[in-house]
């Protein structure tokens, strides 16, 4: 038996094909998990590292996680709207069921430093990493009350361990899903729903350039730079039954970047 089987994930922010969300949703379905997961390649196509069409890449993607035995079912959304949480919740109810795992990795960042900083910038972070984070689990929740237990597992980027300057509006907004975690586990244990974050460190899932990469290895102390499927296998771990004793944590599984 799969230690997933039976078990509804809903994964937010899988739009490319070597993102940690793709990651993500073929390690919950290797498990045994059915997925259903958003897509926003709006976003994405307005990053200096996407490369051609990844238009088609929901479809391809629900094909391959359905050719293991699980269902899948996906849907593009846009988390920084309010209402998003309702109607994701809704859909994934009406296709799936009732979910109970869900993994918030979908992100918004844009490095600006001091002099750059505004209004727009800020709010075009908060919409979706801190709105978006703590509607959509706290609506999870809402609609699992009573019903069964779950996971809610929250996708954050080290900030709470060392400075990153140049890159105030995401450092902003992922403290304070750091700081929700962590409160918000409280109030979810006696439901039985557990919440964590994970800081996966610097991943090769796309954006790195070569020069980059050189910069960035000999801070890894195992000798490479960390993968989609490093933070993918962790958040199976957190999503299983194995880790209930486990909330409240900020998980630093970054092979020891330093």
């Amino acid at each position: 038996m799969k230690r997933l089987a039976n078990k509804i994930a809903i994964v937010t922010g899988a739009s490319r094909v070597n993102g940690i969300g793709t990651a993500i949703c073929r390690e919950l379905a290797q498990e045994g998990a059915d997925v259903f997961f958003t897509h926003w390649s709006r976003y994405d196509r307005q990053m200096e590292y996407f490369i051609g069409d990844d238009s088609e890449w929901s479809q391809h993607l629900m094909k391959e996680i359905r050719s293991v035995g699980v269902r899948c079912e996906s849907m593009e959304l846009d988390l920084s709207k309010p209402d998003a949480p309702r109607i994701l919740l809704d859909v994934v109810h009406e296709k799936l069921g009732s979910p109970s795992i869900l993994v918030n990795n979908a992100t918004h960042s844009v490095d600006v430093d001091f002099r750059s900083m505004n209004a727009e910038i800020l709010d075009a972070h908060y919409s979706v990493n801190v709105r978006g984070t703590c509607l959509l689990s706290v609506e999870f929740a809402r609609q699992i009350e009573g019903k069964h237990g779950g996971r809610i597992i929250n996708m954050v980027s080290g900030q709470d361990k060392s400075p990153e300057p140049g890159n105030l509006a995401y450092v902003s907004t992922k403290g304070a899903v750091s700081t929700f975690t962590k409160s918000v586990a409280l109030e979810l244990a006696r439901l039985k729903i557990t919440v964590n974050a994970v800081d996966p460190g610097p991943t090769d899932s796309g954006w790195m350039s070569n020069e980059l990469k050189e910069a960035l290895l000999p801070h890894f102390p195992t000798g490479r730079i960390g993968e989609p499927r490093d933070a993918a296998k962790l958040i199976a771990f957190l999503a299983s039954d194995e880790a209930e004793w486990i909330t409240g944590q900020i998980i630093h599984s970054d092979g020891g970047f330093w």
